[in-house]
């Protein structure tokens, strides 16, 4: 490759995120250049027909852009983050364990992001839920059972990827290892060698036998495995590349996570990330024009100085070419009803729920994790209730005690104020992973989940 050839096969790795509604200039210019792709947040869209005008006014300059997105279902959503996802995330479709139904709300999904435009979903989280204190995997996970979570990231890959969108199954090796999370600090996952393997792999194991297109790595550390975070070892990248036969696209976490060494050391981890083996490099949703045109530079450099070879690079920009043929031609459809069922499948009901019109609900709502973001969508809201948000250290309001009082929970068993705050009589909804139970509830409800169709799926269990 020629000198001239560097900066556009550099361009070819990049994942950047924008600010905005439309395309700014520096992206356009990028764009032309041969950038890899782009990474849609929240913040970029607005309603369906944007978001497709959006993709196309993308697409007009390089029509082999791919265009990602983390769209989980249930509380990780960027295509409904005012509404609430109409899909239930992983725990809920681990709790019914039909994969066919899996299978289908993940085709669901896909001809939503084929209809917006998008064509490679940062999905399915692959992790095995160890320890449900993690406050970063939690109801993303399909679950505890390594069986059961493989079995259902196989289906994801297999239902998205059937209407022409590529999975990227993350955080190899697993997440959740470890409670910590990476996009705050580097994670350690000090399990031994043999425990990962039988615990943390299998999934990724399934996604790989299914045909997933991309694997996305951890920002973590894995002693028995290696010294360096997974997105920085050559080592685990070997692993996924030798031991479980992977040939797809690897893709890194966003760089600019604190695991990872934070923004100030972007460049330094996107070169030491291809040559320990990724191929896209994901630069998320904080850095600005400079940083992400300082990122390409670095790899250039690196190539001239001799510290990266440039046959790692062609390796990577040409996988990340391969990607893009594939997913060149997603199928649009909808398919809400899927969501609809699963939810509803997904919920688990212990006595008697039903409330009258004149009930309270209080959602207590404590601190999102950053992957989901703060929720603009809530139960009262959907119940048509008179409503209180709770955070810690309030107290509960008023309340004629007569009057019925619904409790909605988000992983009590991580939040002792919220517990604390539990009256006997109430009906208690939690909407993260069930690990607690109330002593002396009326009824206590779980839905897996704090996604629209979760919640619509308990209000309804309310109405009745």
């Amino acid at each position: 490759m020629s000198p001239s050839g560097l900066e556009p096969a550099a361009a070819a790795c990049l994942f950047p995120g924008f600010e905005g509604t439309t395309p700014p200039d520096w992206l356009r210019r990028l764009i032309a250049q041969g950038l890899g792709g782009v990474v849609l947040f929240s913040r970029n869209v607005s309603d369906p027909e944007q978001l497709a005008a959006l993709t196309a006014s993308l697409r007009a300059e390089s029509p082999e852009l791919v265009v990602a997105v983390d769209e989980e279902g249930g509380d990780v959503t960027r295509l409904e983050t005012t509404a609430g996802s109409s899909f239930p995330g992983n725990l809920a479709l681990g709790a019914v364990d039909d994969p066919a139904l899996t299978r289908r709300v993940a085709a669901a999904i896909g001809g939503e992001l084929a209809a917006g435009g998008v064509n490679l979903d940062l999905a399915p989280v692959a992790d095995v839920l160890v320890d449900p204190a993690s406050a970063i995997v939690g109801v993303r996970s399909f679950g505890s059972d390594p069986q059961l979570v493989a079995r259902h990231v196989a289906a994801f890959v297999e239902g998205l990827q059937s209407v022409g969108v590529a999975a990227c199954a993350k955080h190899f090796p697993g997440h959740g290892e470890t409670t910590a999370d990476s996009h705050l600090e580097l994670p350690v996952a000090r399990a031994d060698r043999e425990t990962l393997r039988a615990r943390a792999l299998p999934p990724f194991v399934a996604a790989v036998e299914a045909g997933v297109r991309a694997v996305m790595t951890a920002h973590v550390r894995f002693p028995a495995l290696g010294d360096a975070p997974a997105t920085l070892e050559p080592a685990m990248i070997g692993l996924l590349r030798r031991e479980l036969g992977f040939e797809g696209v690897v893709m890194t976490d966003a760089l600019e996570m604190q695991g990872a060494g934070g923004p100030g050391a972007v460049e330094e981890s996107a070169v030491g990330a291809l040559a320990a083996g990724a191929d896209a490099l994901c630069l998320g949703a904080d850095l600005t024009p400079e940083q992400v045109a300082g990122v390409q530079r670095a790899i250039v450099t690196a190539i001239r100085e001799g510290r990266l070879q440039e046959e790692r690079m062609q390796e990577a920009a040409g996988r990340m070419a391969a990607l893009a043929a594939w997913a060149s031609d997603p199928q649009a459809g909808s398919d809400r009803q899927a969501g609809a069922e699963a939810a509803r499948r997904a919920l688990f009901v212990e006595g008697d729920p039903a409330v009258g019109a004149n009930a309270l609900v209080v959602e207590l709502a404590p601190e999102p994790s950053i992957a989901a973001g703060a929720a603009r969508h809530g139960l009262a809201e959907i119940l048509d209730a008179e409503g209180a948000r709770l955070v810690e250290g309030d107290a509960l309001p008023a309340f004629d005690p007569a009057r019925p009082l619904v409790l909605v929970l988000r992983d009590a068993h991580r939040h002792a104020w919220q517990r604390e705050l539990v009256v006997a009589g109430a009906v208690v909804v939690e909407t993260g992973v069930p690990a607690w139970r109330p002593p002396d509830s009326r009824a206590f409800v779980a839905t897996h989940g704090a996604g629209r169709a979760n919640l619509a799926a308990a209000a309804e269990a309310l109405r009745r």
